[in-house]
């Protein structure tokens, strides 16, 4: 049995303990192991732990359904993805809510270089169908990971498209890997294996219940780098997680439709309160994302006469590594904190070192 992983999904499970709070442990201890074998009063101590998560966390005691679940990963081939692994999406760590584990069974890079998302309403127009097909079939030669909830409408017509485009998607699940909802989708789901994947943070026996939604539009948004909306009425799921990636500092662009049309209510809605930027083609996206290929130049060698920090340092090293490098890329790799990231980028801006792009890139004056 494999002991991490034993004690990283025992840390999901525990009463009063959420993403936010085991995380914070993380980060304390390393590991999930070393947060369960700590002691009662010093994780009492702790600053938002207390008396009653210290004594959730010491007198867990469910190992046995977490056996079970490990049994099942093993036997499906399920990628069980911890806050610290490698392979975890990078994009969600930025998250204040991210999923302390995923389970995904798939072949996509999640850290690709890429990430668009797509969410719409279940019952989309034929204006709906068309531009999402459209849009997609735009992206072909740019290799986005195209990422949706595999539900009816738009997140199905956006994995197909994907599918018939040679782009890789990710379905993200409001379930476990055990099941498919819609069961209508089962052979879609199986397509999406081989060419991109299901990733979820629910254990297996969990069924797409209504509360399930709202946290699996966490991933949506937050894993991507930019969430398109096609079609949504006002009250719609899609502009939950539409306020979602405007709250993880993502960009949001939706497609306008007719004043009358109560399918376009939702997108109306969010370009009229500047909560979305409007796009009619997927040149549109490509542009603002600054994800339109760029020719290839020679790049001269030159020398900084000006004086750096060692945040400074960091940044620039990074941004030498490529031709434009996103926001939520910094972040990792420089492994500062947000506000010494947009401090230092600031300064280096003002110095005509770096140059801020559309889609929170950055890349060298």
């Amino acid at each position: 049995m494999n002991n991490d992983l034993l004690y990283q999904i025992a840390l999901t499970l525990v009463p009063n303990i959420g993403d936010i709070h085991a995380k914070a442990l993380i980060n304390i201890y390393g590991n999930a192991e070393n947060i369960f074998k700590a002691k009662k009063k010093e994780l009492e101590n702790i600053d938002g732990i207390g008396t009653i998560r210290s004594n959730s966390i010491k007198y867990f005691s469910d190992f046995e359904r977490i056996e079970n679940e490990i049994k099942f990963i093993e036997k499906y081939k399920i990628a069980p993805l911890f806050i610290t692994d490698e392979n975890y999406p990078k994009r969600l760590l930025n998250c204040y809510d991210s999923p302390s584990i995923l389970f995904y069974k798939g072949n996509a890079d999640l850290n690709t270089s890429k990430v668009l998302s797509i969410v719409g309403t279940r019952k989309n127009t034929e204006y709906g169908k068309n531009f999402t097909e459209s849009l997609i079939e735009g992206l072909q030669e740019q290799n986005v990971l195209v990422i949706s909830g595999l539900a009816f409408g738009i997140d199905t017509i956006a994995h197909k498209a994907a599918l018939k485009n040679n782009l890789q998607t990710i379905g993200v699940l409001a379930h476990g890997l055990d099941r498919i909802y819609p069961s209508q989708n089962k052979q879609l789901a199986k397509e999406m294996i081989d060419q991109g994947g299901l990733l979820t943070d629910f254990m297996s026996n969990t069924l797409p219940d209504k509360q399930n939604f709202p946290k699996r539009n966490r991933i949506v948004a937050g894993m991507c780098d930019a969430l398109v909306v096609i079609e949504s009425g006002i009250k719609g799921g899609s502009l939950i997680t539409a306020e979602l990636a405007n709250g993880y500092n993502k960009d949001v662009y939706a497609i306008p439709g007719k004043t009358s049309d109560k399918n376009s209510e939702g997108c109306n809605y969010l370009i009229k309160q500047n909560k979305a930027s409007l796009i009619t083609h997927a040149d549109d996206l490509l542009q603002l994302m600054n994800w339109t290929p760029m020719e290839k130049k020679q790049k001269k060698q030159r020398e900084l006469f000006i004086e750096l920090t060692a945040d400074e340092k960091i940044i620039l090293a990074i941004l030498q590594q490529k031709d434009g490098v996103q926001i939520d890329e910094v972040y990792f790799k420089s492994g500062l904190s947000s506000s010494a990231v947009a401090s230092a980028l600031l300064m280096l801006e003002m110095q005509n070192v770096v140059l801020s792009l559309p889609g929170k890139v950055y890349k060298l004056a």
